[in-house]
């Protein structure tokens, strides 16, 4: 319960600050630019040097590209049936089909499970990321009137990528370098991304004009909060997948929107007003929807 109430605090406080102007309009991209510098990276080293890696840790990896590729699919048919604007498609793909495995995923996990299983959740995490840097920039690019495709331009946000580049090295320099001293500084510096994601929430939530969006964003959170998950859940339970691995798997596809998808839907002037609404009344859903999967997962007997 403590951690939900935190949750909520958190979120509030980010949305009582943005109305009362006591902080500068765009705060939160120095937020976000601490938490994908500094916190993610962190969080990295934290957990991932001590995975034990066996082939159930497959699924948390490839679970985000199946997402992926199943929401592509659903908003090309709903693009075709509605006829709408390759912008529009554009920002309803990036904000369907990507999940907020981290900023709301790591603490939604830490209060409904526990913090040991945020290993997990990384690995969704860097896919998650990893994803959007690469075939979600190229989807933004083409989407885009106005941007044209460069090979150049989409290697250097892979390789530029700092939470991308933190998995590498976490995974990698632990091999050749002690550095378990580092495991305090790397703790503290991790346990920031919770507050201050939520934080940043709040400062960016905004809800005005969704009513004559609601056809578009039902859709894409029907996809994204409800039948994304349950892609999942069929997977695991035909592969024949249990255990605590596919739960938090499962789990993390049920998040609502990543909030970077928005960011970039706003750069590339996909519909940004549609897209930041699919966001915002996405995240707010999520915490009931969120709770029912966790229901399912807990007691279905299914996984």
């Amino acid at each position: 319960m403590a951690n939900f109430i935190l949750i909520g605090l958190c979120i509030l406080a980010g949305i009582l600050f943005r109305k009362s102007k006591s902080l500068p309009k765009d705060a939160h991209k120095g937020i976000n630019a601490w938490i994908i510098y500094i916190a993610l990276p962190a969080v990295s080293f934290k957990y991932l040097p001590h995975i034990t890696w066996t082939k159930d840790l497959l699924f948390p990896a490839l679970a985000p590209i199946c997402i992926w590729l199943f929401g592509w699919l659903f908003i090309t048919l709903y693009s075709h049936i509605r006829n709408m604007s390759k912008a529009t498609s554009g920002g309803l793909k990036l904000t369907s089909s990507l999940s907020n495995t981290s900023f709301v995923g790591f603490p939604l996990i830490v209060a409904y499970f526990s913090e040991k299983e945020l290993a997990i959740a990384i690995i969704c995490d860097q896919v998650t990321f990893t994803l959007l840097s690469t075939i979600g920039i190229i989807v933004a690019i083409r989407s885009s009137q106005n941007q044209k495709l460069s090979p150049k331009l989409v290697l250097k946000k892979v390789l530029t990528f700092p939470p991308l580049i933190g998995c590498i090295l976490a995974l990698t320099l632990p091999r050749f370098i002690d550095l378990s001293l580092l495991d305090p500084l790397f703790e503290k510096l991790a346990g920031t991304v919770g507050p201050l994601a939520l934080f940043s929430i709040g400062l960016q939530l905004k809800f005005g004009g969704w009513f004559s969006e609601l056809k578009h964003i039902s859709f894409a959170l029907l996809y994204k909060l409800i039948l994304a998950p349950l892609v999942v859940l069929v997977m695991a339970i035909v592969l024949g997948m249990n255990g605590m691995i596919t739960k938090i798997t499962i789990f993390e596809m049920a998040m609502p929107t990543l909030l970077t998808a928005g960011v970039v839907a706003d750069q590339y002037n996909l519909n940004p007003k549609l897209s930041n609404l699919v966001v915002g009344i996405g995240i707010l859903l999520s915490f009931i929807t969120t709770g029912l999967w966790w229901l399912v997962l807990t007691y279905s007997g299914l996984v």
